[in-house]
């Protein structure tokens, strides 16, 4: 196959990346519910697998610090993270209306822990972003991520908050163009909706289209307004191959680096794309499927790889450890070592297991008119565009987290197997792919779902940012209420916290603190908010320390409108045009100074 640009191989002779990669032990218990094909355990069993291999001997491992409430309102409306923070399993009887305004119910179920698991993601996803943008790493991974489908004032497909769209706003407060590619088999409509009218962030989705959830992602959707043909969807049919794929991706991606120069990528790698997989129709192979990081890779730029759909789950675990392998640049063995989920992947126990036979839908006419169109649409494009100078905003900060030792690790936390019913088919959530008639557009009512936010911030400057200002996060079994920040419990944090530009410990009474975002108005009347076996083996989670972060005390006052868009486009539609840029005082975009701390998992401020 083709090699990009500028490109370095991977595999055994490859050159070794910096990868930092993102991991909560506690994500493997989070428990959709009976019969729903999301299983979050999909993650620890791949992190099972790939320390099994040594790969974590190859990255840094970090913990990500739970996203909190105004962390999450950088993208999504502030009643939204309200509601997704104070509903639980016993009050949904008394949030009827709100589960509905939402849509959480079906697809999107309320269970137990639900705000903090999507704090967790979340976390994981902007934290390597900060990564990247600092330079700490060449590769970022968050498997519990990419999340794609969650728009700004709605759950939808199993996601509620869409930790990809906050990562890609984290990215570009230090990259004048971000690429985002999504590679699973749905169509990745959350983020193509964000940011469908701005030429600072492109995206390219290859999905299947026609009868299928969520039924966007049409080739003639190319952006708009300021986003025109920013905006790549390739639009395929069952059963498509390694081959056919890649005779796709490979010439359109590279047309795309030439073309846009992106600064930084974001690569979602939803795994319900591989053969076989248990909502999928997709026919790729786990080195099909991984041959597409590898090409990423290839062309040297930043890299954040996230997860995604994925419900075949020993599947699943076998792509995303693979590649991992191609992220650190080792090839690792077919047959698989002895671990803690060994039997799941019998009777082969291999990583990588034969395609299917099932029929090719993607006749080479076909292809050729898709490949032909879309690199006419690239060459649309004007040469790269660039980014005003304005005030960067205040990074997002986190504590820095000590590395994980797990040739040491204590074996204390088992997985309660009784609670998660097994991978095997199940066709009550089938219906998820085919219950949207062909060019229909999503359920969503654009009117009721468009926001136009004044956000206030303490400090210099207006610009255009879809933003929102959110409130301090609570257990999700308290009632809301709105919390203040210059209440003592802020006070609790302090400690956790440095500044690396001299700045003191924050405190958020404190007068020289960081802006905190201030002042929300809002054009709407918010809405106040009143696979795995029977007897699966443990799994030890890994120690975390308690550690420090650093701030960048500068922010902006910015404010959000959201252009018109065709009626295909309709839906929480939340694009932030323009968005967060480089800092007006060079043409080089700021880095920590030499004694900042080298992690920047944690919390935000």
């Amino acid at each position: 196959m083709e090699t990009g640009g500028n490109s370095l191989p991977s595999g055994p002779d490859g050159v070794k990346r910096k990868v930092a990669y993102f991991y909560d032990p506690e994500v493997g218990n989070y428990y959709y519910g009976q019969g729903h094909p999301m299983k979050p355990h999909r993650i620890r069993m791949t992190h099972a697998l790939l320390v099994q291999y040594g790969l974590h001997k190859d990255m840094q491992i970090l913990k990500p610090y739970p996203a909190r409430d105004r962390d999450l309102c950088r993208f999504h409306a502030d009643d939204y993270v309200a509601f997704l923070r104070a509903i639980t399993p016993e009050t949904i009887q008394d949030q009827t209306k709100a589960l509905k305004r939402f849509n959480v119910g079906e697809d999107c179920p309320v269970f137990d822990g639900l705000y903090q698991f999507c704090q967790t993601y979340a976390g994981g996803s902007v934290g390597g972003a900060v990564k990247l943008n600092h330079k700490l790493c060449d590769i970022a991974i968050n498997w519990a991520g990419g999340l794609h489908h969650a728009k700004k004032c709605e759950a939808s497909g199993f996601c509620y908050v869409n930790d990809i769209v906050l990562a890609i706003l984290e990215l570009l407060k230090y990259h004048k163009r971000v690429l985002y590619v999504d590679i699973d088999i749905h169509h990745g409509d959350g983020v193509e909706e964000a940011f469908y009218t701005t030429d600072r962030v492109m995206t390219v989705s290859f999905h299947k289209f026609g009868d299928y959830f969520p039924g966007t992602g049409d080739i003639r959707d190319i952006g708009c307004g300021k986003g025109k043909y920013y905006a790549a969807n390739v639009p395929l049919d069952d059963g498509i191959d390694d081959e056919s794929f890649h005779y796709l991706f490979q010439p359109i991606i590279k047309k795309v680096m030439s073309v846009y120069q992106p600064e930084a990528v974001v690569l979602q790698c939803g795994a319900d794309s591989l053969s076989g997989d248990r909502l999928g129709c997709f026919n790729l192979s786990v080195k099909g499927h991984a041959e597409c990081v590898r090409f990423m890779r290839s062309f040297n730029v930043p890299l954040l790889l996230l997860g995604g759909g994925g419900y075949t789950i020993r599947n699943v675990a076998r792509c995303w450890c693979y590649e991992t392998g191609v992220a650190v640049g080792k090839e690792i063995d077919d047959k698989m070592p002895q671990h803690e989920y060994y039997e799941y992947f019998g009777p082969d126990y291999t990583v990588h297991v034969a395609p299917s036979n099932m029929e090719n839908k993607n006749t080479q006419p076909m292809l050729e008119k898709i490949r032909s169109r879309i690199l006419e649409n690239i060459n649309s494009l004007p040469c790269a565009p660039s980014a005003q100078f304005q005030v960067q905003p205040p990074d997002t900060e986190f504590p820095e987290p000590e590395e994980e030792d797990y040739d040491e690790r204590i074996r204390s936390h088992k997985w309660d197997g009784a609670n998660c019913d097994s991978d095997s088919e199940n066709g009550d959530f089938k219906r998820r792919n085919h219950d949207v008639e062909e060019g229909a557009s999503p359920r969503h009512n654009l009117p009721n779902n468009t926001h136009n936010i004044k956000l206030e911030l303490e400090g210099v400057g207006t610009e255009v940012l879809d933003m929102a200002a959110g409130t301090e996060s609570k257990k999700n079994n308290e009632p809301f209420e709105a919390m203040d920040y210059e209440s003592g419990e802020e006070d609790l944090r302090r400690d956790h916290f440095a500044s690396p530009i001299n700045a003191s410990p924050i405190n958020a009474s404190q007068a020289s603190d960081p802006p905190l975002l201030t002042g929300v108005q809002n054009q709407l009347q918010p809405t106040k908010p009143s696979e795995q076996g029977d007897n699966a083996p443990e799994i030890p989670p890994p120690s975390i320390a308690t550690v420090n972060t650093s701030t960048c005390p500068t922010s902006i006052t910015q404010t959000s409108s959201l252009n018109s868009m065709s009626s295909a486009r309709q839906g929480s539609l939340s694009g932030p045009n323009p968005l967060p840029g480089p800092n007006a005082s060079g043409s080089q975009f700021p880095v920590p100074t030499s004694d900042s701390p080298t992690g920047q998992s944690g919390s935000f401020l």
